[in-house]
């Protein structure tokens, strides 16, 4: 199980793709339910935070900061 993941962090999951492209997913949304984006074929998966939790096998790279990304606005 994985803890401490957040908006934008590459996770690998315990499946690959099929697509074959990129072992990595992105975290492209947040709330009960968690939503993932393939970094190879851009195909978006979502699931209940509990299920994406026990499929994550580790956290490859954190997201910079959010306060980092806003003031560049």
């Amino acid at each position: 199980m994985v803890e401490n993941y957040g908006l934008y962090d590459i996770v690998q999951m315990k499946k690959d793709h099929p697509c074959r492209k990129s072992h990595y997913w992105k975290i492209v949304r947040m709330g009960v339910d968690i939503k993932i984006k393939c970094e190879g074929c851009g195909a978006i998966v979502m699931m209940e935070r509990p299920e994406f939790e026990r499929k994550c096998k580790k956290i490859i790279e954190k997201a910079e900061q959010a306060s980092d990304q806003s003031s560049d606005l």
